[in-house]
């Protein structure tokens, strides 16, 4: 894995990723839960997607990410984007590593949304495996909800973003910088 989180010139593990913002014909939104490997209790909801293969753009790694994570095969022309330039630090328990991400609309009809939810074709690495403990589709109202209670999710005001982003792009990318 660290192979694929190259040090910074500040010293820290850092990466180029590209994500997933997936709405179901419900409007519904698709997320992840995870957790760190070393404290299990620090968990988080976060979308599809994830670090780029050498010489692969956001947009094709965002859809090969969707893919492996969740078993939907989408061209990444599909993908509508950026809406979101994110700059993130992740505060692990015994790491801290940094990724610079870029995310993408993709609205599913009922049958991919049946791939999804069956992750059949999902590969998903063993580490992932041990990682990722939940796949679930989010009411916006009752994300923003838990959020508010505390729920961690990122990006921070995703609820809010996806929201707007729902029912269309209107070409504008958000900045977000969250240490």
């Amino acid at each position: 894995m660290e192979h694929e989180w190259p040090l910074d010139a500040d010293g820290f593990p850092h990466r180029q990723a590209g994500r997933c913002v997936v709405f179901n014909p419900a409007g519904q939104l698709l997320l992840i839960l995870g957790h760190d490997v070393d404290d299990p209790d620090y968990r988080w909801w976060f979308t599809p997607g994830g670090g780029l293969d050498d010489g692969e753009s956001a947009r094709e790694g965002a859809a090969r990410e969707l893919r492996e994570e969740t078993g939907l095969a989408v061209a990444p022309a599909r993908l509508v984007g950026p809406v979101l330039d994110r700059r993130s630090t992740f505060r692990f328990l015994r790491k801290t590593r940094k990724q610079d991400e870029l995310y993408f609309i993709v609205h599913v009809d009922d049958a991919e949304q049946a791939v999804i939810d069956s992750r059949a074709e999902a590969k998903l690495t063993a580490q992932e495996q041990s990682l990722l403990d939940e796949f679930r589709w989010w009411d916006l109202g009752e994300l923003a909800a838990v959020a508010h209670a505390g729920e961690l999710v990122f990006p921070v005001g995703l609820a809010a973003m996806a929201t707007v982003w729902r029912d269309g792009w209107d070409g504008t990318v958000i900045t977000r910088v969250e240490e």
